[in-house]
């Protein structure tokens, strides 16, 4: 028999799934706790609303964003570098919490009115710090072009790398650790022949 982690854990994985896939507002408790193998008011020995659940789940994908992230601008790296680092982190993060990460992408209104919003927003504020430290780093270092402002840099790789989780599916011959190789060589040395 699962333990309370164990069982946490489970309805957290099968709530991601059907927010993800049905979106946040059309997945009933009901839904949750049969996917679980449970009756819907054993959830609640779990979690106190779907709306904890949520934030549990996309929480606990900004956590682990931004504890990778944290471990790259606190490293001795030039920027081109760390950026190659920031995009292998997200990619890895990306494919640990696939769920979350689509709930996060799209479910951004819904998300605001969470009571652990709060939480939610600093972690994203945190997040995009981050990106655009590395990103004014490189510029000033001239390892960057510095013609492009930073945050319209970071809206382009953010947003190509955390949308990849719609279309990409990783397989033995091109795992997502490939396809971190290729948005790093693609980000720092552009699609022309070299």
């Amino acid at each position: 028999m699962p333990g309370a982690r164990d069982r946490r854990s489970l309805i957290l994985e099968q709530a991601a799934n059907l927010f993800a896939a049905k979106g946040i507002v059309a997945t009933t408790v009901r839904e949750i706790a049969d996917a679980v193998g449970i009756l819907s008011g054993s959830l609640y020995h779990h979690f106190k609303s779907k709306d904890e659940m949520v934030s549990a789940i996309v929480t606990g994908y900004l956590d682990d964003l931004v504890a990778g992230y944290e471990k790259i601008v606190s490293a001795d790296s030039a920027p081109r570098e760390k950026l190659a680092d920031l995009v292998r982190t997200s990619l890895a993060v990306i494919e640990a919490h696939p769920h979350a990460t689509e709930i996060y992408q799209n479910s951004g209104s819904y998300l605001t009115s969470l009571e652990d919003y709060d939480r939610i927003s600093s972690a994203a504020a945190t997040v995009q710090q981050v990106w655009l430290r590395v990103l004014e780093e490189g510029a000033a270092s001239g390892d960057f072009r510095d013609d492009i402002p930073p945050r319209v840099l970071y809206r382009l790789l953010r947003d190509a790398l955390w949308l990849s989780v719609r279309w990409f599916k990783p397989t033995r011959q091109y795992p997502a650790r490939r396809l971190a190789e290729d948005f790093v060589s693609t980000f720092l040395d552009g699609i022309t022949p070299r």
